[in-house]
């Protein structure tokens, strides 16, 4: 194992965490103090604002999708956060889901990163069973990148399918219309169990006042045409109007207060236990240099119940790290890169991050008892990929890799991935990558997810590069080729980074690696909320 206190891998990782603390605090302005401050000059709150004074106060929450948009839309002034906070937090000792339209931020236009987050935020409230508020105050569709948001399976009208099948799944949908509500827009909070207004603030309807004259010829100011007196008192659009955004969020707890109680899944939890290990044990365990071998093992230790871990397989398959633990008292089961060189009993050296066939069929086993047991997966990630060369392929390192992906992408209890380090190629997906549709997915500052490093990557690009300018009949120097390769670098380095993830929503959110405890436990309790379908892997290579 790497020497982690001599190669300052946690001086690393706290440079990293200040990285992370410093651009989360600069996201969560939104659109900045001026537009806050024209939120407060109507009587409105922000969109964090409004789901701080929601949720019960000293109780968990967790954030998604804080960090979508990053980097992108600089041509459009950029979108925070991709406009709208996503939350899974308590109302009322209710766990729930909370959707927050950001106004500070293009008076909380829809961007494409707007849409996907949205359908995020109703995928997980649908998986786990979980109440979802909607806080609307949106100008709707951004105009300019229409086509990007409106027309597709995946795009802005999906929320409203998710809207009509979550009502028939029995998942309770509240809506409160804050600012501005409009178009195809206006349908989300309407087709809410129950849709609250805010006089004066809230708005709704399919054209504004400017569209109607254009269109029919009707002048109309946007209050008499779709204010709260007129919805709540003449078209019984809305349920019930209030002064100010204060009252409604007090009309919603109280609303929560007497939900009746959901039936539940019946995951094992006993009191709960600190790790044996600190967190700032975990921080040196990860060497600074990714290419070193480490112990992932140690890291387990630091995130589990004292430190208590019973292994499955020990000594076979040892490219995988496979066992049962709890976290926050929850029972969990857990599989993991190994990143130290391991050795088998035949001598054969086997190196870290890497899955060979022996490791991939232990885990696939792994995963099927846990799914008999009835115990939710937490996947740790940090793989370069398969085994590969003819001394694999001979020994069906395809067939055993697609006998744990089908285990895990059939598998029906709930699935968590946290990515440690590296997330390369057909290792993410075997790993329960985002497409296999683990409930929640959160990456450390150390991630790095791409289809392979940056080394290899840009080596093969350089090649294609050089081929397509021989072929054009040009020659390229050694000082241009080296040129060539940094820039190649540069750029996949880039996209690399787990920022560059995290703002195409590949990932739910960058953490401190002291926070995983209580993500995985939000995750477990709100999973608690659903029930565990009947397990079938269907017809896997023996």
């Amino acid at each position: 194992m790497a020497n982690s206190k001599s190669d300052g891998n946690g001086e690393q990782l706290v440079l990293l965490l200040k990285t992370l603390h410093s651009k989360a605090s600069k996201v969560m302005e939104g659109g900045g103090p001026k537009k806050t401050d024209e939120q407060h000059q109507k009587g409105k709150l922000t969109a964090r604002e409004r789901i701080t004074y929601l949720l019960d106060k000293k109780s968990p929450s967790i954030e998604v999708g804080l960090f979508a948009g990053d980097g992108m839309y600089a041509e459009q002034g950029g979108c925070p956060s991709g406009g709208v906070v996503v939350v899974i937090g308590f109302v009322a000792g209710r766990q729930c889901v909370v959707v927050a339209n950001d106004a500070t931020v293009k008076a909380g236009a829809w961007f494409p990163i707007t849409a996907k987050k949205n359908l995020r935020a109703q995928e997980i409230a649908m998986e786990n069973r979980l109440p979802i508020v909607y806080l609307v105050d949106s100008a709707g569709v951004f105009l300019p990148m229409q086509d990007e948001i409106f027309p597709d399976k995946e795009h802005f009208g999906r929320q409203f399918r998710n809207n009509a099948q979550m009502s028939a799944m029995g998942i309770i949908q509240i809506a409160a219309i804050m600012g501005s509500c409009v178009a195809g827009g206006a349908y989300l909070p309407i087709m809410s169990d129950e849709a609250m207004i805010v006089d004066k603030t809230g708005s709704i309807f399919l054209a504004g006042s400017y569209l109607v004259k254009a269109a029919i010829g009707e002048e109309i100011d946007n209050e008499t045409l779709g204010g709260a007196t007129t919805h709540c008192e003449i078209s019984g659009v809305t349920d019930n109007k209030f002064p100010n955004d204060q009252a409604c969020l007090d009309y919603i707890r109280d609303l929560f207060a007497k939900f009746g109680q959901p039936t539940l899944a019946g995951f094992n939890r006993v009191d709960a236990k600190s790790p044996a290990k600190k967190i700032k044990d975990v921080y040196a365990a990860l060497p600074s240099d990714r290419t070193k071998p480490y112990d992932m093992q140690e890291i387990i230790d630091g995130l589990i119940d004292g430190s208590e871990f019973q292994e499955y397989k020990s000594s076979y398959g040892k490219t995988l790290i496979c066992g049962t633990a709890r976290i926050e008292g929850w029972s969990i089961g857990i599989v993991a890169n190994q990143r130290k060189v391991v050795k088998t009993k035949k001598g054969e050296m086997q190196m870290g991050g890497v899955i060979y066939s022996d490791a991939a069929d232990k885990a696939a086993r792994f995963i099927m008892n846990c799914n008999q047991r009835k115990i939710p997966l937490l996947f740790l990630q940090d793989v370069s990929g398969f085994m590969v060369g003819s001394k694999a392929e001979h020994g069906g390192i395809i067939k055993d890799g697609a006998k744990m992906v089908n285990a895990m992408a059939n598998s029906t209890v709930p699935k968590f991935t946290i990515i440690v380090g590296n997330s390369y190629g057909a290792g993410n997906y075997a790993m329960c990558g985002k497409a296999y549709d683990p409930r929640l997915i959160y990456a450390w500052p150390t991630a790095q997810i791409a289809v392979m490093s940056g080394a290899a990557a840009a080596k093969t690009l350089l090649q294609i590069r050089i081929s397509a300018l021989k072929a054009q009949g040009k020659q390229i120097t050694k000082e241009e080729e080296e040129k060539l390769l940094s820039e190649i670098t540069d750029r996949y380095n880039d996209q690399l980074s787990p920022y560059y993830a995290a703002a195409r929503l590949w990932v739910d959110g960058i953490i401190d690696p002291a926070e995983t405890r209580s993500i995985i436990a939000m995750g477990i309790e709100a999973a608690n909320h659903g029930q565990v379908e009947k397990f079938n892997v269907g017809v896997i290579q023996t």
